[in-house]
Formats: C-alpha cells, sequence, structure tokens
C-alpha cells in the first residue's frame, strides 16, 4: 500500500519486538497476580520515573528522578495488571508504598532465578554522554551484578 508520500512500507521490527516482549510481561504478572510467585522466581524491573503515566509516591521520585528499579520477590500486595501496565503494592523501608508503571516505562525486566532478561532500548537517541547500560545477558551468580547501576530497594524485613 502507497500512501502518496513515496515512502516504501517497512516491518517495524524493533517496534513489533517491543509490543512481544509487553506482551510477555503482562503475562508473566497476570499469572502472577492469580497464582503468586513460583519456586525461585523473583523480578528486578526497573523503569522510567519520569514517564507521565508513571505513578509514585513524591519522595520515590524525588528520590529516583530518572529510573528506579523494584524488586518483586518475598512480599508484595495488590498485583494489578492491565493492558497498559500494573499495580502493585511494595514495602519501602516500613511504608507501604502503591505504584503504577506503564509497559512503556519499563527499561529492564529481569527473572534472576532462570537468568531471563529483557531490556527495552529507548527510541529517543539521548544526547548523554552516559555509557550504555551493559546488557543484561551477562549475569553473574549475583542478581546484583545484572543490576550493578540500579538502587535495588531492600526487601530484608521480610526474610525474617
Amino acid at each position: 500500500m502507497d500512501d502518496g508520500s513515496g515512502m516504501t512500507r517497512t516491518i517495524d521490527y524493533g517496534n513489533l519486538m517491543h509490543r512481544a516482549m509487553r506482551g510477555l510481561i503482562q503475562n508473566v504478572l497476570t499469572d502472577v497476580a492469580e497464582n503468586g510467585l513460583p519456586g525461585q522466581h523473583h523480578f528486578f524491573i526497573t523503569f522510567d520515573t519520569m514517564h507521565p503515566d508513571v505513578e509514585i509516591a513524591d519522595w520515590l521520585s524525588d528520590r529516583y528522578p530518572e529510573e528506579m528499579t523494584i524488586v518483586m520477590q518475598h512480599w508484595f500486595d495488590n498485583l494489578e495488571v492491565t493492558d497498559d501496565g500494573f499495580s502493585v503494592t511494595l514495602n519501602f523501608g516500613d511504608a507501604p508504598e502503591p505504584l503504577y508503571i506503564p509497559y512503556e516505562a519499563i527499561r529492564t525486566f529481569v527473572d534472576p532465578s532462570v537468568e531471563f532478561g529483557l531490556r527495552f532500548e529507548t527510541q529517543e537517541d539521548e544526547d548523554d554522554d552516559e555509557p550504555a547500560p551493559t546488557p543484561v545477558e551477562d549475569f553473574d551468580e549475583t542478581p546484583e551484578k545484572a543490576t550493578k547501576d540500579a538502587e535495588i530497594v531492600s526487601l530484608d524485613k521480610f526474610r525474617k
């Protein structure tokens, strides 16, 4: 089909891939919402706190002005999954905080228990001189290394 602009239609694999990856995350989270986390599975989810549809407490967006990594492992509550994103209540220190994260804001989704990771490249070429994030394929023994640059919120309180 020619829209008259002389542009040839192309298959946008990048976009299709992102949509498929978001669908996969939605399927995984829907299963967890219904049945809980199986076995050793747990997730590190890094997301863009600047995304306009992200809903987090002001003190969290102040502390994480660009991106934040959440851990879904020992304790989470009110996990609700929609076609556009998910909401979940996590514990920060002693304060349960509800978060809403649209899939479009997710930068990485990692399940260290099975060395599975997805990374979404950002569409905009940012002019930052920051080094590119390391691909999540390089899992070492510890999940911490897979997310070295992110501050992981500790959920130790629930490990007693």
